[in-house]
Parts: structure tokens; C-alpha cells; sequence
């Protein structure tokens, strides 16, 4: 079979670089809703020929057999959700996607990015479409790329479509994993006004939206029609001290050695030498003989709330730990703004001509602690220090103090994010000789803002303040001090990226024959596009003088594009009345990368009515992107991990050996393509007259694959692994080496469950029902050909986890004007990551496994008449809170925000008016 797929891929490489057409298509996933009926028996022939995600050949809507599960405009209004974001939070094929939570940080790549990754396998490998074209990608530099789902206008959608199988062959580079179509309104006449209010129960992240809807001229009527949609959205932020799940977590208890060690009033890091003398002196602090290099004077006092005295915290028995998790946020405040308008007129003979242009802006605002400050002072300016004699040790700098600082007059660190997307789509579309065409120019375009607004200060002039007394570390500073930290505030645009894609695109379709089965149809079509990214750090971030926002390594903007070209044909081969099959291959040349050619194969089998059998195999890849290949060296650093050479030396103790190691980690612009191969098999039945149901089995493997060696990984296995690790002359980690590289594979298999209920009607009403869950049975990853594979399912490791079982359950209910719906979304519980090392006891986080999460949501809505409708409704009706998590990965700790929502018990209710 693997040897077949090769000398297939090769043999279409060559069609269609002579330009011949090719093969085309998918077939597997939900069923449409007419597929209860025997289609042998639907008169289509008045019926409108329509398009689906997944296939290039317009087909009667009844004939649909894709692997697509469809979210109506109904279903989204039902939820009460407003953002594209939230609405895929619900997509139970939707694993470990970017979210605002994840992004509250004081620090790191691609704050803001919301982000769609189908089957767990990467935000890289799920392609977004907005009405089956493209859009830039999110523009700042990091190790995911995909679109911000911030740039889709939620407001103006009519549908989404997600296409649970991969579509390399008909959309390229991307949809490994599938792929996510938002289709919005097409022809819309009147005028409608949305509003939407919604509050939590405890305070904090209430929300405000205001969308508008005109739109004029019939198209069948009058040959055009013109239709604009506005939306916006204002959203609270929310504080720690807001929710009281927080203390629930006990994280101060459980997770003390994940809290900062940096303080106020300010703990002071000793040399080894300065330790020994005080040792030798008797100096004591809380009455008691020093043991550990971090010491402070306040013990055991140490400010509270946030500023506690944890002997089994970071700060240890001698000093103070900063307890952020009572001190930061855990929803940001934001305000988004979309605009979507599209216009279309006829201009006869079968054609038209369009125009679509969407505009979007997000702006939020991530707020984090008080800046932390590594500052220097004389140890004559402590006076409980003062005649130990620090200034005559042979220490690099004698007498100096280091100070490890929580600079809470400077306040908390807050970046303003702005996301916008602008897009321009213009084009003709209509049949020619029988041949059903469309051609467009498509320029989209994502720009990202990074400002720092507030909490983040000079760092050289800090230090001078710090070292010449104006600035307090260890209290209230002067009225100098304080006016010298306002006037080193930055307000500055840090980082500023913009990513520009035009293409011209074009596609042809049609009936060629009669079969058995319907029609033999074709299409054909290409792409040209050109992909440009553009980073330009400011002045200020590259001088290296700003407090905890460092400069990037290289010290410049970069600037890069590429020309990318891809012919693809799909074929529709119905050819008994029982059986149909598609065949669909692309072939996409990327410059500097080189070519890839993806073909596919579907069957479907009909034998009896009511009933469906599919199958199909295929391959895919991925071009690594621009960032992947061209981005700058970046200096981070790993977790808390122990290093094996130096635990030999100290009897493996921990608290002298794990620490928090500098990488760097590098781009590589001789990577290839990386490879996938999918295969699938499904059926799908209608069980009576109100029931259908569909249960699906997917595989994917991808190789080749782009990704950089786990710090962890590295660590733990120095036979292999260790030329990645630098040593200084004292054989101690000066920093470890992540490179990408194509290397490893990755599994991932599992089944889809899709389950509806339509038409049941009662004397008491009309009810209904929707099921919708993913089973995944493997998922695991390679980092290198011959290592072993780690399994991510149900288990956190490195960066998330991908969880055994997730649904989303919809019940409804409606009786003349009155309708309700309750949903219930559930995600199995799972082997938590469990390896927090304690630097300062050298303990173990305690094993823990995070519970399930289950949501129920709760709406009703009354239509006063047809213009005038009213919904009020409760999410997380429960008061379900994030259940608790060892995780280290996210700056948040005590649960997982990358698929939880701390808001709690929400109300909101929404009214919409339509004037006609």
C-alpha cells in the first residue's frame, strides 16, 4: 500500500505539472440531515447545485456525505457564545487551541493568538477558512501558526463547517488535522439590530455586544444585493481576588515551590561565601541559624496577602515567597470591533461579480503581576548586616547584595494586544460551456501590536535608584523614589508584525456523464499566492533596558517572503447506483521548500436506504512557515529540571541540582515539508424516522516531522542528547540547544460520534437533540527517529494533554413561541504532569490526576413576533470551577486555562429587533 501511494503521488505530480486535470476528492463524516430519506427517491432536479467544504464539485445538497459537522446560526445564538473562540472551545474534535487564558503572561511569543487545532496535533496543522479562502495568518513570530480566530466577524456568520479529515489534497498545506470553514451571510436584505449583556455571579468579565445587520436589493429581483455586518464586543477583566475557587486550590500548600521568590520587601540572594560568614557569625533570622543562600530580614512577617512566609515555598525557611495567584488576573479585559460587507451583482448570461471586505480589530489588555527586579546593593546600606564583614570575602564583587524584588510601586505589568485583520476578496463567478467557474483576488492581511502600557520600567536606571537608596527595596521609597519609577515607565509599541497573503485562485467544475450512480463530474483548479511577514522590534526593546520584556537575539527586524503555486483536481466517479468513489490529488510548490503532491481516494456504499458506508486514505503535509525557517535565535529558559551530571556530584539532591536551565532555541531554513498519511473508515445510519447516526474511525501519522527536542527529553537522555547541552568550565549548564529540525512522528487515531434527534412532537412540544463526541484511542509523538514514542492521551506532558473523551450535548425544546435548549460540554479527567521539582527541599510535586470538567448551560427564548425576539440564559449553571492541576507550563497555576474558564455562573440575556 505505502509503495502504491508513493508511485501514485508520483504519477499525478506529473499530470499536473502538464497542466492535465486531475483526480479529485473525500469522502466520510455526518451525514446531512435528508439523509433519513432513500435518495434514489428525492426529485433533485430543481434542486440548487451547492458547494461544501471538502470538495470543489458543486452537488445537490441531499447528495452531501462528507465529513463535516455543520453549526448553524441557530445553534451558535442558542449558546449564548459571541466569538469564534468561544464557539470552537465547544468542537469536541478541538484539542489544546490557543486561548486568552493561556496567553496571561508577563512575557512570551504570541500573546493574543487565538487558535483552532483539530485532533490535538498542533495549530499548525488545522487550516481556518473564511467563506473557502484563506486569511493571513497571525502575524507575530512564534512556534504556531493558524489564523486568529479574533479576525473572524463573528456577528455576520451564517454557518460554520468543520471538515473532520484531512484536505491536503483539495486546500494544501495545513489541514492535516481538517479543516474549519466560517461561511457567513450571502445575500441579506432589512435591517437587524443584536444586543447582548452578560454578568458572573461573582463579579468580574461581564460583557457587552452591539451588532448591527443592513443589507439591500434582492438578488433574482433587482441582480444585486449589498449587505453590511458590525459587531462589537466589550469585555471586563478578572482578578484572582474575584473568584474563590482561587483559595480553594490551596496552591500556597500544594504547589508553593511554583511561586516566585521574588518579593517585597525584597529577599537577598547570598554567594555561597556570604552564607558561610553569616553561618560562622551565629546570624539568625527568625531566631533560628540560616541555612540557604535566599535569606530576608522580614521573616516571618513578609507583607501578606501576596508576600507570605512559606518555608516549603520557592522562598524557603529563610526568606519570603510572592504568592501571584493572589495577585494577577485570569480574564483579560478586552474590546473587539468587526465589520464584514459584501456585495454582489449580476451581469448576465450566468455571471457574477463579487466583493467581499471583512475588518477586524482586537484589542486586549493582559495584565500580570508586579514587575519582578534582580537589583544590586552595598551590604552597608542593611543595617542588620552591617560588621559582618561582607566586603572582605573573595567574592566578584565584595560587600554586594543581591536582591531578588517585587516592584509593586510601578504596579502591575499590563500589555495592550492589537490584533487586526483586514481582507479584500473581489471576483467572478458563473458557468461557461457547461462549466461551473470561480475566480477571485483574495489580499488579507493580520498586523499585531505589542505595547507595553504600564509596569515596566527602565531597567539602568532602576538599578541606579535601587543602588543609590532612592528607590526602598525593602519598604515604602521617598517621594524621589517613587517620582523616579513614574518617570521610567515604559509606554512603548515593543513589537509590531505584520503578515500580508494575496492570491489569485480559480476552479472549474462540471458534469461530464451519465452513470449508474448520477453524474460523472469534475473540477479543476490553482493557486498563486504570495506569503510576506514582517518583524520590526522597537528602538527602546532592542537597547535591552526594559525590565522583564528582553530584547531578541540578533538585535534586528527581519523581513521575509515566498511565491507558492499550486494545480489540483478532484473527480467524482458515481459509478453504480450503490457506489460512488473520488479521487483528488494537488500538487503545491513552495519556494526555497520545494514541491509536495497529495493525492486521496474516497469510496462510499449505499446498500440499502438509510444506510452509508465509507472510506477513504490520503496524504498530506505541511510547509514549515516562515518563522519556522527564518526567526531569530530566542533566549528562554526550561522549567525546573534536574541535571544529571551535577545531581551525580551532590547525591542527587534536587535543591542543588534543578534549576531553571537558559535555552536557545533556533530556526532552520533547510527543513523540509513535514509528511502525513490518513486513513479512515465510517458508517453512518438513520434509526427510524427522527434518529441519525454516524461513528467514525480516523488514523493519521505524521512524519518528518518540524519540532524541536523537549528540554525534558534532553535531560533525560544525555547518552543520546547531550552534545545539545553547553557546559562553562565548571561543567555547569550555561544553556541547552533546541534547533528546529525534521524529526520524529507523530500518531494519533480515534473515533467521532455524532448522534441526532430531529421531530419528535408531543402535545408538549417539538423536541430534539444533538450529540457530538470524540473518542481518541492513541495519541503519542517521536522526538527522534528510534526513540520511543510519548503518549500525550489522558496524561499531561511538556506543553498539554490531549484528553481521552470529549462532547458536547445540545437538548432542545420549542413550543410555539417559546423554545429552550440545554447543553452540557464534558472533557474526561487525566494523569496531571506531576514533575515540579521544589529547588529548595528538592521534593517532587505530589501525583495528582485533574477530575473531569463538565459544563450545563441553560436558555430560553421568546418570539414576541417575526421581528422581535428575546433570550436570557445561564452558563456553567453549577458554578463548575477549573478543577485543580500541578501543570507548570502556564504562568497560571492550581488548574489548566487552556481549556477552562474561570468566569464561574454567567446570566446574560440578548435581543434581537428586524425592521422590514
Amino acid at each position: 500500500m505505502k509503495t502504491n501511494m508513493k508511485a501514485g503521488a508520483r504519477a499525478v505530480r506529473g499530470l499536473l505539472l502538464t497542466g492535465a486535470w486531475t483526480l479529485g476528492g473525500a469522502l466520510t463524516g455526518t451525514l446531512a440531515p435528508a439523509f433519513a430519506q432513500d435518495v434514489t427517491a428525492v426529485e433533485t432536479r430543481d434542486m440548487p447545485r451547492v458547494e461544501v467544504t471538502g470538495s470543489a464539485i458543486r452537488r445537490v445538497e441531499s447528495e452531501t456525505a462528507l465529513p463535516v459537522q455543520v453549526i448553524s446560526r441557530e445553534e451558535i445564538e442558542k449558546t449564548g457564545i459571541t466569538t469564534a473562540a468561544e464557539l470552537l472551545g465547544r468542537v469536541s474534535a478541538n484539542v489544546n487551541g490557543l486561548t486568552d487564558g493561556a496567553s496571561i503572561n508577563v512575557g512570551g511569543d504570541q500573546r493574543g493568538f487565538n487558535s483552532a487545532n483539530l485532533r490535538g496535533i498542533g495549530t499548525s496543522s488545522t487550516l481556518v477558512l473564511l467563506n473557502g479562502r484563506r486569511m493571513a495568518n497571525f502575524a507575530s513570530p512564534g512556534d504556531d501558526s493558524g489564523v486568529d480566530l479574533n479576525n473572524i466577524p463573528a456577528a455576520a456568520l451564517e454557518r460554520v463547517e468543520v471538515l473532520l479529515d484531512g484536505a491536503s489534497a483539495l486546500y494544501g498545506t495545513d489541514a492535516i488535522g481538517g479543516v474549519i470553514n466560517f461561511i457567513t451571510r450571502k445575500d441579506y436584505q432589512g435591517l437587524e439590530i443584536g444586543g447582548y449583556v452578560g454578568k458572573t455571579d461573582e463579579g468580574g468579565a461581564g460583557k457587552r455586544t452591539l451588532s448591527i445587520s443592513a443589507g439591500t436589493g434582492s438578488l433574482d429581483a433587482d441582480g444585486y444585493n449589498v449587505f453590511a455586518v458590525a459587531d462589537f464586543q466589550r469585555t471586563n477583566p478578572l482578578n484572582t481576588s474575584q473568584r474563590s475557587f482561587i483559595p480553594n486550590l490551596r496552591v500556597e500548600e500544594r504547589l508553593g515551590h511554583l511561586l516566585s521568590g521574588y518579593t517585597s520587601p525584597a529577599n537577598i540572594r547570598l554567594t555561597s561565601n556570604q552564607r558561610d560568614r553569616l553561618q560562622e557569625l551565629g546570624f539568625t533570622i527568625n531566631g533560628q541559624p540560616i541555612t540557604n543562600r535566599l535569606i530576608n530580614l522580614s521573616v516571618p512577617d513578609c507583607a501578606p496577602p501576596a508576600n507570605v512566609y512559606l518555608p516549603a515555598g520557592t522562598g524557603g525557611v529563610d526568606a519570603c515567597t510572592y504568592n501571584y495567584m493572589g495577585d494577577t488576573e485570569l480574564y483579560p479585559k478586552s474590546e473587539k470591533a468587526s465589520l464584514l460587507s459584501r456585495g454582489v451583482v449580476k451581469l448576465g448570461g450566468g455571471h457574477q461579480a463579487y466583493a467581499e471586505v471583512a475588518l477586524s480589530r482586537a484589542k486586549t489588555w493582559y495584565t500580570g503581576s508586579a514587575a519582578r527586579v534582580t537589583g544590586y546593593i552595598d551590604y552597608s546600606r542593611v543595617p542588620q548586616l552591617a560588621g559582618t564583614g561582607l566586603d572582605e570575602l573573595d567574592d566578584d564583587y565584595p560587600g554586594e547584595l543581591e536582591l531578588r524584588m517585587r516592584l509593586n510601586e510601578a504596579g502591575q505589568r499590563t500589555s495592550e494586544l492589537t490584533s487586526e485583520g483586514v481582507r479584500f476578496v473581489a471576483g467572478i463567478t458563473g458557468t461557461v460551456a457547461g462549466w461551473d467557474y470561480d475566480a477571485a483576488f483574495n489580499h488579507s492581511v493580520n498586523t499585531v501590536k505589542d505595547k507595553d502600557t504600564h509596569g515596566y520600567v527602565l531597567y539602568n536606571e532602576l538599578l541606579e535608584g535601587i543602588y543609590d537608596g532612592r528607590i526602598n527595596p525593602f519598604g515604602p521609597s521617598s517621594a524621589e523614589g517613587q517620582a523616579l519609577i513614574d518617570s521610567i515607565q515604559v509606554n512603548d509599541v515593543v513589537r509590531r508584525a505584520r503578515g500580508t497573503l494575496d492570491s489569485v485562485d480559480f476552479k472549474f467544475s462540471r458534469a461530464l456523464s451519465k452513470m449508474d450512480g448520477g453524474d460523472l463530474a469534475m473540477a479543476i483548479g490553482g493557486e498563486a499566492r504570495r506569503e510576506r511577514n514582517r518583524f520590526t522590534p522597537s528602538e527602546l526593546l532592542l537597547s535591552d533596558n526594559i525590565n522583564n520584556d528582553a530584547a531578541p537575539e540578533g538585535g534586528r527586524a527581519t523581513s521575509d517572503s515566498r511565491q507558492v503555486a499550486a494545480l489540483y483536481g478532484e473527480l467524482l466517479v458515481p459509478f453504480a447506483k450503490q457506489w460512488e468513489a473520488q479521487l483528488s490529488a494537488r500538487y503545491d510548490h513552495y519556494e526555497q521548500v520545494g514541491g509536495a503532491a497529495s493525492p486521496k481516494i474516497g469510496l462510499s456504499y449505499r446498500p440499502q436506504a438509510g444506510v452509508l458506508l465509507r472510506a477513504s486514505a490520503g496524504r498530506g503535509f505541511r510547509a514549515p512557515t516562515m518563522t519556522e525557517l527564518h526567526r531569530p535565535t530566542v533566549y528562554s529558559a526550561t522549567a525546573t529540571l534536574p541535571d544529571p551530571v551535577y545531581c551525580a556530584t551532590v547525591d542527587n539532591n534536587y535543591s542543588d541540582c534543578a534549576d531553571n536551565w537558559d535555552t536557545r532555541r533556533y530556526s532552520n531554513e533547510n527543513l523540509k515539508p513535514e509528511r502525513s498519511r490518513q486513513f479512515s473508515l465510517g458508517a453512518v445510519a438513520a434509526l427510524g424516522s427522527h434518529v441519525n447516526a454516524s461513528l467514525d474511525y480516523w488514523n493519521i501519522k505524521r512524519t518528518d516531522l518540524i519540532n524541536e527536542i523537549g528540554d525534558d527529553i534532553i535531560l533525560g537522555n544525555l547518552a543520546k542528547y547531550g552534545d545539545l547541552v553547553y557546559r562553562d568550565e565548571d561543567g555547569l549548564i550555561d544553556y541547552i540547544e533546541l534547533r528546529k529540525e525534521n524529526r520524529g512522528a507523530q500518531l494519533a487515531r480515534g473515533l467521532d460520534l455524532a448522534v441526532t434527534v430531529r421531530g419528535v412532537n408531543t402535545p408538549y412540544g417539538h423536541f430534539g437533540g444533538r450529540l457530538n463526541g470524540t473518542y481518541v484511542l492513541s495519541s503519542k509523538i517521536q522526538n527522534a527517529p528510534g526513540d520511543a514514542f510519548v503518549s500525550n492521551l489522558n496524561r499531561f506532558v511538556t506543553d498539554g494533554v490531549v484528553q481521552r473523551w470529549r462532547h458536547t450535548l445540545s437538548l432542545d425544546w420549542d413550543q410555539g413561541p417559546l423554545s429552550a435548549n440545554l447543553q452540557n460540554t464534558w472533557s474526561s479527567g487525566y494523569e496531571d504532569q506531576n514533575t515540579a521539582i521544589n529547588i529548595d527541599d528538592g521534593s517532587v510535586v505530589a501525583a495528582n490526576r485533574v477530575k473531569s470538567y463538565s459544563l450545563w448551560d441553560l436558555s430560553g427564548a421568546y418570539a414576541f413576533d417575526d421581528k422581535l425576539k428575546l433570550r436570557v440564559g445561564v452558563q456553567n449553571v453549577f458554578n463548575r470551577a477549573p478543577p485543580y492541576s500541578n501543570q507548570a507550563y502556564y504562568f497560571l497555576s492550581g488548574y489548566d486555562p487552556s481549556y477552562t474558564d474561570p468566569r464561574g455562573r454567567r446570566f446574560y440575556a440578548s435581543v434581537n429587533y428586524t425592521f422590514r
